[in-house]
């Protein structure tokens, strides 16, 4: 491949039509809270299936297998191109989502919910690689905002339906998991046809090794976010029973949940703008403060009202984080990595899903889910403030 044909490539996948952005958006809105839609269930579920443990393993193997998966996803991106990789994730999604409205046993359910993950995993890479592909500087950054938008979006709009029809009965919320087929159709129709430059047989370049220094910073980011989405995933997986304790259903429970989704929603929104006024690490400082302070109104809730207010503090906290890390990832992938890189972001959001409930375990059965809540917003706020003072000072030369 010539330069001058590599370069008319690139240019022309920075310029997608409003269809393919449209398409890409609504995979997106498929992703972050895929795991949680069968959240209000999980109760009627622990009492069909006589085990509470394995059914909420049900819940976070969907988280494991996504970050198991991604890393897999993001290098077949690289290779093979992402409308390939996002378009077999969207039909995997529908297929295995919907599995779980005619297995009958635990184990196969958990399988399914597995294979559910895989495809997650594929669509949130994908979306993330075509995103950061597709534009630069200040407009990067608003898309990846509006990548969040929409997964929280997603959550607004799924989470409460998912609460309503957990009252009819425990397996009508995998239905949920269909709308993946329309827009898998969607992404046929629009997106097009433009892989990665490994797909279409350039070797790999010198630009594509990382810069001195990269590897270190990018491993950070990723410990990051599997520290901030272990915290936040509480919400799906100890909100149920908190909520349950006070006398609240599984339909309001649902709507409990979304409202985190819809303050990370208006986080995300805002996030082009926050980025032109703040440092990418005041960003994260800040998310992480707002994340912690959040879970502790919900640790000190006796109703419903503090619990709603603390989903709704920590929520736009997660608004912020995500494509504030995903931008940064994105500045510092070589092009033909980025599928790689951007994988090991999903992988360290969904390895934090997995350990949610595992970590908060030990907690929650010596204090109860309320304390839980309080410990682990008072060290979220803790560790913000505490690295404040060396992360935000100026540095000699800068």
């Amino acid at each position: 491949m010539t330069t001058q044909t590599l370069r008319a490539e690139v240019l022309g996948a920075q310029a997608p039509g409003r269809p393919a952005r449209a398409a890409v958006l609504a995979a997106a809105s498929l992703t972050i809270m895929a795991p949680a839609l069968i959240a209000p269930s999980l109760p009627a579920m622990a009492g069909h299936f006589r085990d509470e443990t394995l059914v909420r393993l049900a819940l976070t193997v969907t988280s494991l297998a996504i970050a198991v998966g991604a890393p897999l996803a993001g290098a077949l991106a690289d290779r093979l191109g992402r409308r390939l990789v996002l378009l077999a994730g969207l039909v995997a999604y529908a297929v295995a989502g919907t599995a779980g409205l005619v297995v009958t046993g635990l184990g196969t359910l958990l399988a399914t919910r597995a294979a559910l993950g895989l495809a997650v995993g594929a669509v949130t890479t994908a979306v993330g690689a075509l995103i950061t592909d597709w534009f630069t500087g200040p407009r990067r950054a608003t898309y990846l905002g509006y990548q969040q938008a929409a997964a929280s979006l997603g959550g607004v709009v799924l989470l409460p339906l998912a609460g309503l029809l957990a009252d009819v009965g425990w397996r009508a919320p995998f239905w949920l998991y269909a709308v993946a087929a329309p827009v898998a159709g969607l992404v046929l129709a629009a997106v097009p046809r433009s892989g990665s430059a490994r797909a279409e047989g350039r070797r790999p370049a010198a630009s594509d090794a990382p810069a001195p220094g990269t590897n270190g910073r990018v491993l950070g980011l990723y410990a990051l976010a599997l520290v901030a989405t272990a915290v936040f995933f509480m919400a799906p997986t100890q909100l149920p029973f908190l909520l349950g304790g006070l006398g609240v259903g599984p339909g309001v429970v649902g709507v409990a949940i979304a409202g985190s989704t819809l303050t990370s929603l208006a986080g995300s929104l805002a996030f082009p703008a926050v980025r032109r006024r703040l440092s990418p690490t005041a960003i994260t400082l800040a998310a992480l403060a707002l994340l912690g302070v959040g879970w502790a109104l919900i640790g000190r809730a006796d109703g419903l009202g503090l619990v709603v207010a603390g989903l709704l503090v920590g929520g736009i906290g997660v608004g912020l984080t995500v494509p504030n890390l995903n931008l940064r990832l994105g500045d510092l992938a070589p092009a033909g990595r980025r599928g790689q890189v951007l994988a090991g972001l999903v992988a360290g959001i969904f390895l934090g899903q997995f350990l949610s409930p595992l970590a908060a375990g030990p907690l929650v059965a010596a204090v109860g889910p309320d304390g839980a809540f309080t410990a682990a917003g008072l060290l979220t706020t803790a560790g913000a403030a505490l690295a404040a003072p060396f992360l935000l000072r100026p540095h000699r030369g800068r």
